[in-house]
Protein backbone atom coordinates (compact mmCIF):
# COMPACT_ATOMS: atom_id res chain seq x y z
CA UNK A 1 0.00 0.00 0.00
CA UNK A 2 2.81 2.37 0.78
CA UNK A 3 4.15 1.12 -2.47
CA UNK A 4 1.16 2.52 -3.87
CA UNK A 5 0.90 5.75 -2.50
CA UNK A 6 4.75 6.88 -3.23
CA UNK A 7 4.00 6.58 -6.96
CA UNK A 8 2.85 9.71 -9.40
CA UNK A 9 -0.77 9.64 -9.51
CA UNK A 10 -1.59 9.55 -13.10
CA UNK A 11 -3.17 12.66 -14.38
CA UNK A 12 -5.43 13.50 -17.49
CA UNK A 13 -2.31 14.00 -19.60
CA UNK A 14 -1.76 10.38 -19.91
CA UNK A 15 -5.05 9.97 -21.89
CA UNK A 16 -6.15 13.80 -23.42
CA UNK A 17 -6.94 12.13 -26.25
CA UNK A 18 -9.73 9.87 -24.85
CA UNK A 19 -11.08 12.37 -22.28
CA UNK A 20 -11.37 14.83 -25.38
CA UNK A 21 -13.06 12.56 -27.46
CA UNK A 22 -15.91 11.67 -24.68
CA UNK A 23 -16.22 15.22 -24.20
CA UNK A 24 -16.50 16.14 -27.98
CA UNK A 25 -18.91 13.08 -28.61
CA UNK A 26 -20.89 14.44 -25.41
CA UNK A 27 -21.10 18.02 -27.18
CA UNK A 28 -21.68 16.41 -30.42
CA UNK A 29 -24.85 14.57 -29.21
CA UNK A 30 -26.34 16.92 -27.27
CA UNK A 31 -26.41 19.73 -30.17
CA UNK A 32 -27.52 17.32 -33.17
CA UNK A 33 -28.58 13.85 -31.32
CA UNK A 34 -25.65 12.43 -33.40
CA UNK A 35 -22.60 10.66 -32.53
CA UNK A 36 -19.64 11.78 -34.09
CA UNK A 37 -16.38 10.45 -33.25
CA UNK A 38 -13.37 12.85 -33.49
CA UNK A 39 -11.59 11.77 -36.22
CA UNK A 40 -7.74 10.77 -35.96
CA UNK A 41 -5.54 13.84 -36.50
CA UNK A 42 -3.96 13.29 -39.79
CA UNK A 43 -1.79 15.80 -41.76
CA UNK A 44 -4.17 17.99 -44.47
CA UNK A 45 -4.09 16.46 -47.56
CA UNK A 46 -4.87 18.67 -50.95
CA UNK A 47 -8.72 18.51 -51.46
CA UNK A 48 -9.14 16.50 -54.78
CA UNK A 49 -10.67 18.54 -57.63
CA UNK A 50 -11.16 15.90 -60.39
CA UNK A 51 -12.54 12.43 -60.45
CA UNK A 52 -13.71 10.31 -62.93
CA UNK A 53 -16.75 9.19 -64.19
CA UNK A 54 -18.76 7.74 -61.55
CA UNK A 55 -21.04 4.79 -61.73
CA UNK A 56 -24.16 6.77 -60.11
CA UNK A 57 -23.57 10.16 -59.20
CA UNK A 58 -26.67 12.24 -57.62
CA UNK A 59 -26.35 15.97 -57.23
CA UNK A 60 -28.06 17.89 -54.70
CA UNK A 61 -29.15 21.35 -55.19
CA UNK A 62 -29.74 24.46 -52.26
CA UNK A 63 -30.93 23.24 -48.65
CA UNK A 64 -31.00 25.88 -46.93
CA UNK A 65 -31.10 24.94 -42.81
CA UNK A 66 -34.19 22.69 -43.93
CA UNK A 67 -32.97 19.33 -42.66
CA UNK A 68 -36.69 17.38 -43.34
CA UNK A 69 -35.99 18.47 -47.02
CA UNK A 70 -32.71 17.14 -47.04
CA UNK A 71 -33.67 13.71 -45.72
CA UNK A 72 -36.30 13.36 -48.08
CA UNK A 73 -34.08 14.16 -51.38
CA UNK A 74 -31.58 11.64 -50.18
CA UNK A 75 -34.04 9.31 -49.61
CA UNK A 76 -35.48 9.91 -53.57
CA UNK A 77 -32.55 8.70 -54.72
CA UNK A 78 -32.06 5.94 -52.15
CA UNK A 79 -29.22 7.10 -50.09
CA UNK A 80 -30.47 6.88 -46.71
CA UNK A 81 -32.87 4.53 -45.13
CA UNK A 82 -35.42 4.69 -43.02
CA UNK A 83 -33.25 4.83 -39.78
CA UNK A 84 -31.38 7.83 -41.98
CA UNK A 85 -28.29 5.52 -42.40
CA UNK A 86 -26.11 5.58 -45.93
CA UNK A 87 -27.87 3.06 -47.88
CA UNK A 88 -26.33 4.47 -51.51
CA UNK A 89 -23.84 1.67 -51.54
CA UNK A 90 -20.87 2.93 -53.83
CA UNK A 91 -23.27 6.19 -55.40
CA UNK A 92 -21.02 9.58 -54.87
CA UNK A 93 -23.23 12.41 -54.00
CA UNK A 94 -22.61 16.31 -54.56
CA UNK A 95 -24.10 19.15 -52.77
CA UNK A 96 -23.76 21.93 -54.34
CA UNK A 97 -23.60 24.30 -51.62
CA UNK A 98 -26.23 26.78 -49.59
CA UNK A 99 -26.48 24.79 -46.63
CA UNK A 100 -26.64 27.79 -44.39
CA UNK A 101 -28.93 30.66 -43.61
CA UNK A 102 -32.67 30.75 -44.48
CA UNK A 103 -33.29 27.73 -41.60
CA UNK A 104 -33.45 26.57 -38.51
CA UNK A 105 -31.39 23.08 -39.24
CA UNK A 106 -28.08 24.99 -40.53
CA UNK A 107 -25.69 22.39 -37.89
CA UNK A 108 -27.32 19.72 -37.92
CA UNK A 109 -27.20 19.01 -41.49
CA UNK A 110 -23.94 19.96 -41.30
CA UNK A 111 -23.25 17.33 -38.77
CA UNK A 112 -25.74 14.64 -41.02
CA UNK A 113 -23.73 15.28 -43.95
CA UNK A 114 -20.62 14.70 -42.18
CA UNK A 115 -21.97 11.53 -40.69
CA UNK A 116 -22.96 10.35 -43.89
CA UNK A 117 -19.54 11.08 -45.26
CA UNK A 118 -18.12 8.93 -43.32
CA UNK A 119 -20.73 5.97 -43.40
CA UNK A 120 -20.59 6.09 -47.36
CA UNK A 121 -16.48 5.73 -47.12
CA UNK A 122 -16.76 2.99 -45.38
CA UNK A 123 -19.39 1.55 -48.30
CA UNK A 124 -17.12 2.96 -50.71
CA UNK A 125 -19.47 5.48 -51.64
CA UNK A 126 -18.13 9.55 -51.62
CA UNK A 127 -20.04 12.62 -50.39
CA UNK A 128 -18.89 15.69 -51.22
CA UNK A 129 -20.13 19.07 -50.10
CA UNK A 130 -19.44 22.35 -51.75
CA UNK A 131 -19.41 26.41 -50.44
CA UNK A 132 -22.18 28.49 -51.45
CA UNK A 133 -22.10 32.45 -51.64
CA UNK A 134 -24.20 31.41 -48.26
CA UNK A 135 -20.79 29.92 -46.43
CA UNK A 136 -18.63 32.47 -47.66
CA UNK A 137 -20.80 34.69 -46.31
CA UNK A 138 -20.97 33.59 -42.87
CA UNK A 139 -17.74 32.92 -42.32
CA UNK A 140 -17.10 36.29 -43.14
CA UNK A 141 -19.54 37.59 -40.64
CA UNK A 142 -22.39 38.48 -42.62
CA UNK A 143 -25.47 37.28 -41.05
CA UNK A 144 -28.13 39.27 -43.11
CA UNK A 145 -30.34 35.87 -44.35
CA UNK A 146 -29.88 34.13 -40.67
CA UNK A 147 -33.32 33.90 -39.27
CA UNK A 148 -34.45 33.68 -35.47
CA UNK A 149 -34.17 29.61 -35.44
CA UNK A 150 -31.05 29.72 -37.25
CA UNK A 151 -29.35 32.18 -34.60
CA UNK A 152 -30.99 30.36 -31.58
CA UNK A 153 -29.86 26.98 -33.05
CA UNK A 154 -26.36 28.46 -32.64
CA UNK A 155 -26.79 29.80 -29.56
CA UNK A 156 -27.29 26.34 -28.52
CA UNK A 157 -24.74 24.92 -29.52
CA UNK A 158 -22.73 27.48 -27.92
CA UNK A 159 -24.15 26.53 -24.56
CA UNK A 160 -22.61 22.84 -25.03
CA UNK A 161 -19.41 23.90 -26.51
CA UNK A 162 -18.71 26.08 -23.45
CA UNK A 163 -20.28 23.20 -21.12
CA UNK A 164 -18.02 20.95 -22.68
CA UNK A 165 -14.84 23.28 -22.32
CA UNK A 166 -15.27 23.42 -19.03
CA UNK A 167 -15.13 20.17 -18.53
CA UNK A 168 -11.75 19.56 -20.23
CA UNK A 169 -10.70 22.51 -17.76
CA UNK A 170 -11.33 20.27 -15.06
CA UNK A 171 -8.61 18.18 -15.78
CA UNK A 172 -5.27 18.10 -14.27
CA UNK A 173 -2.59 18.30 -16.87
CA UNK A 174 -4.76 18.86 -19.58
CA UNK A 175 -3.88 21.56 -22.29
CA UNK A 176 -6.33 24.42 -21.71
CA UNK A 177 -9.15 24.36 -24.88
CA UNK A 178 -9.18 27.42 -27.31
CA UNK A 179 -11.89 29.88 -26.45
CA UNK A 180 -13.60 30.50 -30.08
CA UNK A 181 -15.74 33.65 -27.51
CA UNK A 182 -12.30 35.29 -26.28
CA UNK A 183 -12.52 39.08 -27.38
CA UNK A 184 -16.00 38.80 -28.97
CA UNK A 185 -18.46 41.68 -28.16
CA UNK A 186 -21.84 41.28 -26.63
CA UNK A 187 -23.12 43.90 -28.54
CA UNK A 188 -23.32 44.20 -32.07
CA UNK A 189 -24.10 47.51 -33.80
CA UNK A 190 -27.53 47.60 -35.56
CA UNK A 191 -28.41 44.29 -34.23
CA UNK A 192 -31.45 43.90 -31.95
CA UNK A 193 -30.13 42.59 -28.34
CA UNK A 194 -32.92 40.03 -28.40
CA UNK A 195 -30.51 38.84 -31.11
CA UNK A 196 -27.17 39.46 -30.23
CA UNK A 197 -26.19 36.24 -28.43
CA UNK A 198 -27.17 34.44 -31.68
CA UNK A 199 -24.51 36.68 -33.59
CA UNK A 200 -22.00 36.18 -31.10
CA UNK A 201 -22.31 32.50 -31.27
CA UNK A 202 -22.18 32.49 -35.02
CA UNK A 203 -19.53 34.52 -35.27
CA UNK A 204 -17.77 32.34 -33.11
CA UNK A 205 -18.58 28.79 -34.61
CA UNK A 206 -17.73 30.12 -38.11
CA UNK A 207 -15.59 32.84 -38.54
CA UNK A 208 -11.86 31.58 -39.95
CA UNK A 209 -10.49 29.10 -38.01
CA UNK A 210 -14.20 28.92 -35.83
CA UNK A 211 -14.67 25.34 -34.78
CA UNK A 212 -17.72 24.67 -37.13
CA UNK A 213 -15.48 25.65 -40.07
CA UNK A 214 -12.78 23.85 -39.82
CA UNK A 215 -14.62 21.24 -38.63
CA UNK A 216 -17.36 20.83 -41.26
CA UNK A 217 -16.40 23.78 -44.02
CA UNK A 218 -12.90 22.98 -44.50
CA UNK A 219 -13.68 19.99 -46.39
CA UNK A 220 -16.04 21.83 -49.22
CA UNK A 221 -14.52 22.48 -52.44
CA UNK A 222 -15.59 25.91 -54.33
CA UNK A 223 -15.17 23.75 -57.27
CA UNK A 224 -15.54 20.14 -58.76
CA UNK A 225 -15.18 18.00 -62.07
CA UNK A 226 -16.54 14.84 -62.09
CA UNK A 227 -16.26 12.84 -65.33
CA UNK A 228 -17.33 15.23 -68.13
CA UNK A 229 -19.92 16.88 -65.72
CA UNK A 230 -18.49 20.69 -63.66
CA UNK A 231 -19.74 21.62 -60.83
CA UNK A 232 -19.85 24.99 -58.93
CA UNK A 233 -22.62 26.79 -56.74
CA UNK A 234 -22.76 30.30 -59.07
CA UNK A 235 -20.64 29.79 -62.42
CA UNK A 236 -17.48 29.84 -63.65
CA UNK A 237 -16.48 32.08 -66.39
CA UNK A 238 -12.88 31.86 -68.31
CA UNK A 239 -10.74 33.71 -66.29
CA UNK A 240 -11.87 31.46 -62.98
CA UNK A 241 -10.32 28.33 -65.11
CA UNK A 242 -7.43 29.86 -66.33
CA UNK A 243 -6.37 31.31 -62.62
CA UNK A 244 -7.09 27.42 -61.92
CA UNK A 245 -9.49 25.20 -60.11
CA UNK A 246 -7.33 23.11 -57.52
CA UNK A 247 -5.67 26.91 -56.40
CA UNK A 248 -9.28 28.08 -55.64
CA UNK A 249 -10.01 25.05 -53.79
CA UNK A 250 -6.51 25.31 -52.02
CA UNK A 251 -7.03 28.95 -51.30
CA UNK A 252 -10.39 29.20 -50.06
CA UNK A 253 -9.77 25.90 -47.51
CA UNK A 254 -6.69 28.31 -46.50
CA UNK A 255 -9.18 30.82 -45.73
CA UNK A 256 -11.52 28.87 -43.83
CA UNK A 257 -8.80 27.62 -41.72
CA UNK A 258 -7.74 30.88 -40.62
CA UNK A 259 -4.40 31.56 -43.07
CA UNK A 260 -5.11 34.05 -44.86
CA UNK A 261 -7.48 36.26 -43.42
CA UNK A 262 -10.90 37.42 -42.66
CA UNK A 263 -12.34 37.91 -46.13
CA UNK A 264 -12.57 35.28 -48.84
CA UNK A 265 -10.63 35.67 -52.32
CA UNK A 266 -11.83 37.83 -54.50
CA UNK A 267 -13.18 35.40 -56.78
CA UNK A 268 -15.77 34.76 -53.84
CA UNK A 269 -16.93 38.18 -53.79
CA UNK A 270 -19.57 39.79 -56.81
CA UNK A 271 -21.96 39.03 -59.35
CA UNK A 272 -19.64 37.47 -61.56
CA UNK A 273 -17.55 34.92 -58.66
CA UNK A 274 -17.93 31.73 -58.67
CA UNK A 275 -20.48 31.22 -55.89
CA UNK A 276 -22.47 34.48 -57.18
CA UNK A 277 -22.77 34.24 -60.62
CA UNK A 278 -26.01 33.59 -62.51
CA UNK A 279 -24.97 33.92 -65.90
CA UNK A 280 -26.19 30.53 -66.76
CA UNK A 281 -29.12 30.14 -64.50
CA UNK A 282 -32.02 32.58 -65.41
CA UNK A 283 -35.23 31.03 -65.13
CA UNK A 284 -35.72 32.24 -68.69
CA UNK A 285 -33.63 29.88 -71.11
CA UNK A 286 -33.11 32.83 -73.63
CA UNK A 287 -31.33 35.37 -71.41
CA UNK A 288 -28.11 32.40 -70.43
CA UNK A 289 -25.18 33.55 -72.00
CA UNK A 290 -24.52 30.11 -73.89
CA UNK A 291 -21.79 31.35 -76.17
CA UNK A 292 -20.17 32.19 -72.90
CA UNK A 293 -20.62 28.70 -71.06
CA UNK A 294 -19.35 27.50 -74.46
CA UNK A 295 -16.21 28.85 -73.98
CA UNK A 296 -15.89 28.15 -70.72
CA UNK A 297 -16.57 24.42 -71.07
CA UNK A 298 -14.16 24.38 -73.47
CA UNK A 299 -11.43 25.39 -71.54
CA UNK A 300 -12.13 22.22 -68.97
CA UNK A 301 -10.80 19.08 -70.71
CA UNK A 302 -13.60 17.14 -71.61
CA UNK A 303 -16.62 19.41 -70.02
CA UNK A 304 -19.61 19.06 -71.47
CA UNK A 305 -21.74 20.00 -69.16
CA UNK A 306 -22.07 22.65 -66.23
CA UNK A 307 -24.35 21.56 -63.30
CA UNK A 308 -25.18 24.45 -60.51
CA UNK A 309 -27.37 25.67 -57.93
CA UNK A 310 -27.77 29.22 -56.57
CA UNK A 311 -30.46 30.49 -58.79
CA UNK A 312 -34.00 29.01 -57.47
CA UNK A 313 -35.56 26.97 -60.63
CA UNK A 314 -39.39 27.26 -59.71
CA UNK A 315 -40.00 24.77 -62.61
CA UNK A 316 -37.79 22.31 -61.40
CA UNK A 317 -34.50 21.05 -62.10
CA UNK A 318 -33.61 22.39 -66.02
CA UNK A 319 -31.38 22.54 -68.72
CA UNK A 320 -30.09 25.46 -70.80
CA UNK A 321 -28.14 25.89 -73.63
CA UNK A 322 -28.16 22.69 -75.15
CA UNK A 323 -28.89 21.01 -71.48
CA UNK A 324 -24.88 22.69 -71.10
CA UNK A 325 -26.22 24.22 -68.21
CA UNK A 326 -27.90 21.98 -65.75
CA UNK A 327 -30.11 24.25 -62.73
CA UNK A 328 -30.62 22.22 -59.68
CA UNK A 329 -31.58 24.58 -57.09
CA UNK A 330 -35.45 23.86 -56.96
CA UNK A 331 -35.62 26.11 -53.79
CA UNK A 332 -36.85 23.16 -51.68
CA UNK A 333 -36.18 24.33 -48.12
CA UNK A 334 -39.09 25.88 -46.10
CA UNK A 335 -37.17 29.55 -45.88
CA UNK A 336 -37.16 29.93 -49.53
CA UNK A 337 -39.68 28.47 -51.77
CA UNK A 338 -40.79 25.40 -49.90
CA UNK A 339 -40.17 23.57 -53.32
CA UNK A 340 -40.71 20.21 -54.10
CA UNK A 341 -36.92 18.44 -52.97
CA UNK A 342 -35.69 17.13 -56.64
CA UNK A 343 -32.52 15.45 -57.51
CA UNK A 344 -30.24 15.11 -60.96
CA UNK A 345 -28.72 11.69 -61.46
CA UNK A 346 -26.19 10.94 -63.84
CA UNK A 347 -24.55 7.17 -64.58
CA UNK A 348 -21.24 7.64 -65.14
CA UNK A 349 -21.02 9.95 -68.65
CA UNK A 350 -24.46 9.31 -69.91
CA UNK A 351 -27.58 10.80 -70.16
CA UNK A 352 -29.02 12.46 -67.23
CA UNK A 353 -32.29 12.01 -65.11
CA UNK A 354 -34.31 13.73 -62.30
CA UNK A 355 -35.69 12.09 -59.39
CA UNK A 356 -38.60 14.05 -58.25
CA UNK A 357 -41.42 13.37 -55.46
CA UNK A 358 -43.35 15.91 -57.80
CA UNK A 359 -46.67 13.44 -58.22
CA UNK A 360 -47.31 15.40 -61.53
CA UNK A 361 -44.09 14.60 -62.77
CA UNK A 362 -43.92 11.09 -61.75
CA UNK A 363 -47.34 10.20 -63.60
CA UNK A 364 -46.99 12.59 -66.49
CA UNK A 365 -43.24 10.99 -67.60
CA UNK A 366 -44.09 6.96 -66.61
CA UNK A 367 -44.03 6.11 -69.83
CA UNK A 368 -40.92 7.16 -70.38
CA UNK A 369 -38.79 6.39 -67.19
CA UNK A 370 -40.10 4.84 -64.03
CA UNK A 371 -42.31 6.36 -61.61
CA UNK A 372 -40.18 9.44 -59.97
CA UNK A 373 -37.81 9.45 -62.61
CA UNK A 374 -37.50 11.75 -66.18
CA UNK A 375 -34.87 10.96 -68.84
CA UNK A 376 -33.30 14.40 -70.14
CA UNK A 377 -33.46 17.56 -68.13
CA UNK A 378 -34.34 19.39 -71.32
CA UNK A 379 -38.40 17.88 -70.60
CA UNK A 380 -38.51 19.96 -67.67
CA UNK A 381 -38.06 23.70 -69.11
CA UNK A 382 -41.30 24.87 -69.48
CA UNK A 383 -42.82 22.83 -66.48
CA UNK A 384 -45.46 23.55 -63.88
CA UNK A 385 -44.51 25.61 -61.22
CA UNK A 386 -42.64 24.28 -58.69
CA UNK A 387 -44.12 25.37 -55.21
CA UNK A 388 -45.06 22.58 -53.08
CA UNK A 389 -49.01 21.88 -53.49
CA UNK A 390 -51.64 18.93 -53.06
CA UNK A 391 -54.63 18.82 -55.07
CA UNK A 392 -56.93 17.66 -52.49
CA UNK A 393 -56.63 21.36 -51.67
CA UNK A 394 -57.41 22.70 -54.84
CA UNK A 395 -60.68 20.52 -54.09
CA UNK A 396 -61.35 22.52 -50.59
CA UNK A 397 -60.33 25.54 -52.64
CA UNK A 398 -63.25 24.99 -54.72
CA UNK A 399 -66.09 23.63 -51.68
CA UNK A 400 -65.21 26.86 -49.97
CA UNK A 401 -66.15 29.06 -52.77
CA UNK A 402 -69.30 27.14 -53.20
CA UNK A 403 -70.09 27.70 -48.94
CA UNK A 404 -68.88 31.02 -49.34
CA UNK A 405 -70.58 32.07 -52.60
CA UNK A 406 -73.88 33.83 -52.04
CA UNK A 407 -75.79 31.78 -54.08
CA UNK A 408 -75.61 28.86 -51.91
CA UNK A 409 -75.55 30.19 -48.56
CA UNK A 410 -77.68 32.71 -46.58
CA UNK A 411 -76.19 32.65 -43.73
CA UNK A 412 -73.48 31.35 -41.51
CA UNK A 413 -76.08 29.33 -39.49
CA UNK A 414 -76.75 27.33 -43.07
CA UNK A 415 -72.98 26.24 -44.03
CA UNK A 416 -73.21 22.85 -42.90
CA UNK A 417 -76.73 22.30 -44.37
CA UNK A 418 -75.01 23.82 -47.53
CA UNK A 419 -72.14 21.59 -47.88
CA UNK A 420 -73.71 18.49 -47.14
CA UNK A 421 -76.43 19.14 -49.94
CA UNK A 422 -73.82 20.23 -52.41
CA UNK A 423 -71.41 17.46 -51.71
CA UNK A 424 -71.84 15.98 -55.51
CA UNK A 425 -70.74 19.23 -56.70
CA UNK A 426 -67.07 18.79 -54.69
CA UNK A 427 -67.12 15.41 -55.59
CA UNK A 428 -67.33 16.25 -59.49
CA UNK A 429 -64.44 18.93 -58.93
CA UNK A 430 -62.58 16.55 -57.33
CA UNK A 431 -62.91 14.13 -60.13
CA UNK A 432 -62.13 17.13 -63.00
CA UNK A 433 -58.54 17.30 -61.07
CA UNK A 434 -58.25 13.75 -61.24
CA UNK A 435 -58.57 14.06 -64.86
CA UNK A 436 -56.34 16.98 -65.10
CA UNK A 437 -53.47 15.59 -63.16
CA UNK A 438 -53.93 11.85 -64.17
CA UNK A 439 -53.93 11.32 -60.50
CA UNK A 440 -54.62 7.33 -59.41
CA UNK A 441 -58.31 6.36 -58.50
CA UNK A 442 -57.09 5.70 -55.09
CA UNK A 443 -55.95 9.55 -54.88
CA UNK A 444 -59.59 10.50 -56.23
CA UNK A 445 -61.23 7.96 -53.62
CA UNK A 446 -59.26 9.74 -50.76
CA UNK A 447 -59.81 13.58 -52.05
CA UNK A 448 -63.89 12.58 -52.40
CA UNK A 449 -63.52 11.06 -49.03
CA UNK A 450 -61.92 13.93 -47.70
CA UNK A 451 -64.12 16.67 -49.09
CA UNK A 452 -67.33 14.59 -47.88
CA UNK A 453 -65.77 14.51 -44.46
CA UNK A 454 -65.05 18.72 -44.57
CA UNK A 455 -69.01 18.87 -44.69
CA UNK A 456 -68.87 19.03 -40.56
CA UNK A 457 -67.00 21.91 -40.34
CA UNK A 458 -67.62 25.23 -41.10
CA UNK A 459 -65.27 26.68 -44.01
CA UNK A 460 -64.41 30.11 -44.62
CA UNK A 461 -62.17 31.58 -47.35
CA UNK A 462 -58.08 31.24 -46.18
CA UNK A 463 -59.38 29.55 -42.99
CA UNK A 464 -58.41 25.45 -44.25
CA UNK A 465 -55.22 24.41 -42.66
CA UNK A 466 -53.63 21.10 -41.82
CA UNK A 467 -52.32 17.93 -43.20
CA UNK A 468 -53.15 15.57 -45.87
CA UNK A 469 -51.18 12.53 -46.15
CA UNK A 470 -51.32 11.24 -49.54
CA UNK A 471 -47.52 10.66 -49.18
CA UNK A 472 -46.08 12.37 -45.95
CA UNK A 473 -43.19 13.34 -48.01
CA UNK A 474 -44.94 14.94 -50.86
CA UNK A 475 -47.90 17.01 -48.94
CA UNK A 476 -47.13 18.85 -45.68
CA UNK A 477 -48.70 21.78 -44.06
CA UNK A 478 -49.68 24.30 -45.99
CA UNK A 479 -53.01 26.45 -46.11
CA UNK A 480 -55.50 27.06 -48.29
CA UNK A 481 -54.73 30.14 -50.12
CA UNK A 482 -50.79 29.04 -50.49
CA UNK A 483 -52.07 26.57 -52.89
CA UNK A 484 -54.18 28.24 -54.43
CA UNK A 485 -52.01 30.85 -55.89
CA UNK A 486 -50.11 28.54 -57.49
CA UNK A 487 -52.69 27.55 -59.84
CA UNK A 488 -54.84 30.56 -59.77
CA UNK A 489 -54.70 30.82 -62.89
CA UNK A 490 -57.60 27.47 -63.48
CA UNK A 491 -59.79 28.19 -60.24
CA UNK A 492 -62.19 31.09 -62.18
CA UNK A 493 -62.63 28.21 -65.08
CA UNK A 494 -63.26 25.66 -62.72
CA UNK A 495 -65.30 27.76 -60.58
CA UNK A 496 -67.27 28.57 -63.41
CA UNK A 497 -67.54 25.07 -64.71
CA UNK A 498 -68.84 23.96 -61.36
CA UNK A 499 -71.39 26.74 -61.12
CA UNK A 500 -72.67 25.75 -64.44
CA UNK A 501 -72.88 22.34 -63.24
CA UNK A 502 -74.81 22.88 -60.08
CA UNK A 503 -76.73 25.56 -61.92
CA UNK A 504 -78.04 22.96 -64.35
CA UNK A 505 -78.51 19.86 -62.89
CA UNK A 506 -78.63 20.78 -58.99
Amino acid sequence: MEDLKAKTPASCKDLPALLTSFVDTFVDFSVTGHFLLPETPTSPQPLQTYYPPQDRLIAIGDLHGDLAKTKQSLRLANLIDASDKWAGGSATVVQVGDVLDRGGDELKILYFLEKLRREAAGCGGTVITMHGNHEIMNVEGDFRYANKEGLDEFVNWAHWYKTGNRMKSLCKGLEKPRDPFEGLPSVFNNVKAEFAEGFRARIAALRPDGPVTTRFLSKNVTVLVIGDSVFVHGGLLAKHVEYGLEKMNEEVREWINGVKGRLAPEYCHGGNSVVWLRKFSDEIADKCDCSALEHVLATIPGAKRMIMGHTIQEFGINGACNERAIRIDVGMSKGCGNGLPEVLEIHGNSSLRILTSNLLYQKKYASSAEAGRREGVGLLEHGPQQVEFCWMYICLGMLENVVSSNKWTDSENDTIETIASYSSITRLACIFFLAFDHQSALTAMVMRSYCDISKHNKLRPGSLEGKFFMNEEHCEHITTNECVKTTEFLLPLLSTSIFYVNGRIF
